[in-house]
């Protein structure tokens, strides 16, 4: 008889622990960001990665158009493998000169590896030998919005600001992009979101997360910013003092089987600063706190 006490002591005890640690439901995820984010210069959009609905939203216009920079590159990633067979090249990135953010430029890089650290070289390569009309109808199926004929191949990674796109509608590209992964192209590019989480330009996400066990697939972004007064000066340079561009992150927790998709915008910052404060409300949804 004491055995049994203990023995269903211990799992009412496990009972308890598992019940403290489990994630928030959405109504009280929604109620603990609002009240722990308040700062102006911190947009975002949270939503049901299960059925894209809205949980919250602190977001001047989510469904206008915008400049969402780095976030389109699977989407041109996966047009350019539905193209040649999913047979994606590998690329030498040698940093300014082609046109990267990173001076020093990526090396020798692969899809993966492209997708976790944003690599503009590589798919600015991608795009150079891609027509519109295959992206577009890559944004059809991911119902975002079509581009262009004439949009140059800088736009088709997410360079300037000439394509637009509604970030409600790219962060529901993401949750559906995700749903995919066990299709052709799909999986290289949610692999590449896990380690850009691990050890990429989405590296704040995971920092942030580390400690309560959990991870995220998480894609970054930078693009002009759209508050006005400073579109002349250089966007995609994350090293300059001045740095004039806005900074994206799209989120999806937990990393298998996501509950929450979440995308911020961070103004005045590149992508990766944004990265660091999604990691922070994703780390306050996982603790409940």
């Amino acid at each position: 008889m004491t055995r049994l006490f203990h023995l269903c002591y211990l799992l009412a005890l496990m009972q308890v622990c598992c019940a403290a640690q489990a994630p928030l439901d959405n109504q009280s995820a929604t109620l603990l960001l609002e009240r722990r984010f308040p700062q102006k210069e911190v947009e975002y959009i949270l939503l049901d990665a299960r059925s894209g609905d809205v949980l919250s939203s602190r977001w001047d216009g989510p469904d206008d158009p915008a400049p969402l920079g780095s976030l389109v590159k699977p989407f041109t990633a996966l047009a350019y493998g539905e193209e040649h067979s999913f047979a994606y090249p590998e690329f030498e990135c040698h940093g300014k000169r082609d046109r990267c953010w990173l001076p020093r430029g990526h090396g020798h890089i692969g899809l993966v590896q492209a997708v976790a650290q944003s690599c503009n070289a590589y798919f600015l390569s991608l795009a150079s030998d891609l027509r519109p009309s295959p992206v577009a109808a890559v944004l059809r199926r991911y119902s975002i919005y079509d581009v262009g004929e004439k949009v140059p191949p800088e736009s088709l990674v997410g360079l300037g600001s000439a394509w637009k796109i509604s970030p409600l509608r790219m962060l529901r590209a993401y949750t559906e992009l995700v749903r995919r992964r066990d299709q052709p192209g799909v999986a290289d590019l949610v692999h590449g979101m896990q380690i850009s989480e691990q050890s990429g330009t989405g590296a704040g996400v995971g920092s942030a997360l580390v400690k309560s066990g959990a991870s995220a697939l998480t894609k970054t972004g930078t693009a002009p910013c759209v508050h006005g007064g400073r579109s002349g000066k250089d966007a995609t340079d994350e090293h300059r003092e001045d740095f004039a561009g806005d900074g994206y992150v799209v989120t999806l927790y937990p990393a298998v089987d996501p509950k929450f998709a979440l995308m911020v915008r961070l103004h005045s910052a590149p992508g990766s600063k944004a990265a660091e404060v999604a990691g922070k409300m994703l780390r306050t949804i996982a603790d409940g706190k």
